[in-house]
């Protein structure tokens, strides 16, 4: 019998999975498809994910004009022209859409329905706050196996979300051949 949308005694789970530019965010996507899905599938092989369901989350970063010195003394300024940022924002699309055609074929290779999301903004904040707006059960980021002092002074996208999420955070490390690929 069915109430809302589930069956009694079978959750219905939502996962969100921060795909980016590193071979260590389809790290966890092929992860997540290989143990968390299949073990997320009940014996009729009916999904326990909600309709089969995976948000592929992708965050560009904001291209922001600007105006440079340029002359004698940085007297003048140069604008970013139009055409720039036109074009600057058409090759983040096509980034964007080649990254998340990779990642929805891997879906598609192991039957689970995907859906995609890009934002734009600072990967670390967007992706929180899209858990939720977008609530989700379960976050997965990859991890890029920063030291101690890079992550000290890059940042690690994985350790912010660990600490701002909403929601449980599942952070998935790359065996080290594909970190130093």
């Amino acid at each position: 019998m069915e109430s809302g949308g589930e069956m009694i005694g079978k959750k219905k789970m939502k996962v969100m999975v921060a795909i980016d530019e590193s071979e260590g965010s389809f790290y966890a996507l092929q992860w997540t498809l290989d143990n968390l899905i299949n073990s997320l599938f009940s014996a009729s092989n009916e999904p326990s994910i909600e309709g089969g369901l995976i948000t592929l989350i992708h965050v560009q970063q904001p291209f922001s004009l600007g105006a440079y010195p340029v002359g004698p003394g940085g007297g003048a300024a140069f604008y970013t022209p139009t055409s720039v940022v036109e074009s600057v924002k058409k090759a983040q699309q096509e980034t964007s859409a080649a990254l998340l055609s990779r990642a929805l074929n891997m879906c598609s290779d192991k039957m689970v329905k995907a859906e995609t999301l890009v934002v734009e903004g600072d990967a670390k904040d967007m992706i929180c706050q899209a858990t939720e707006q977008n609530p989700v059960d379960l976050l997965v980021v990859g991890s890029r196996g920063l030291g101690k002092i890079k992550r000290a002074f890059l940042g690690s996208v994985s350790d912010y979300c660990s600490h701002h999420a909403k929601c449980p955070i599942l952070i998935v490390r790359p065996p080290r051949e594909i970190l130093t690929k």
